[in-house]
C-alpha cells in the first residue's frame, strides 16, 4: 500500500485480490449462517485508490440510503456490518425478505439516488447465489462516461482511469456541495 495523501491510499493488485477473496468468504459465511438473502455493498472506484475522504462520504451516504430503504419497506435486518479496509469500504445486511424483491429495490436505489451510480449493491440468495439485473429483465449498468454497457467499457479499457476518476470526483463534489 502506498500513501498518496493523508486520507488516500493506493493498493496493490495483490491486496485488491486478497480483499475480494475475503469478501467472497464473508458472503458465503453470512449466507450459511443466516440462510437469508444478503446485500453486499461496495463502491465503484476505478484505479488503485480505493479509500479516500470522498469515498468514505459516499459510503456513508450509501449506508444511510440502504438503511432507510430497508426501514421504509419494513424488511427485518438480521445482521448488519460495515468494514473499512484500505481496499475500499464494504457493508453487509442479512435481510429476512425475498431476494428478488430486495434486488429490485436496490436497483431502483442505484438508479434514483444522485450517488447511486457510484454504489455497487449486490444481492445474494442462499439458494441460487447472486441475483442479477437480468433476472429482473433489466439491462446492465451503463458506463459512467458513455451509453455503452459498463462491463464492456471496463473490459476494453475504453476510457482512461483519470477520465473515470475525474467523473466520479465531480459527481461526489457536486452532491456534497448541495448538502
Amino acid at each position: 500500500m502506498t500513501v498518496t495523501d493523508s486520507l488516500q491510499f493506493a493498493v496493490s493488485l495483490e491486496e485488491l485480490l486478497a480483499a475480494r477473496d475475503l469478501r467472497a468468504a464473508r458472503q458465503v459465511d453470512w449466507l450459511t449462517r443466516h440462510r437469508r438473502p444478503l446485500i453486499s455493498l461496495t463502491l465503484v472506484t476505478p484505479g488503485p485508490v480505493k479509500d479516500s475522504a470522498r469515498y468514505r462520504r459516499s459510503m456513508r451516504a450509501a449506508l444511510a440510503a440502504c438503511d432507510a430503504l430497508l426501514r421504509a419497506r419494513g424488511w427485518p435486518v438480521l445482521e448488519r456490518a460495515v468494514f473499512w479496509p484500505d481496499t475500499g469500504p464494504e457493508a453487509f445486511w442479512a435481510v429476512d425478505h425475498a431476494a428478488v424483491e430486495i434486488k429490485a429495490a436496490t436497483v431502483a436505489l442505484e438508479q434514483e439516488h444522485a450517488l447511486g451510480r457510484l454504489w455497487d449493491i449486490d444481492v445474494f440468495s442462499p439458494d441460487v447465489g447472486v441475483i442479477g439485473r437480468r433476472s429482473l429483465d433489466r439491462p446492465g449498468r451503463p458506463c459512467l462516461l458513455c451509453d455503452q454497457p459498463a462491463h464492456a467499457c471496463a473490459r476494453s479499457r475504453r476510457h482512461g482511469q483519470e477520465e473515470l476518476t475525474d467523473k466520479i470526483e465531480g459527481l461526489l463534489d457536486g452532491y456534497f456541495a448541495r448538502r
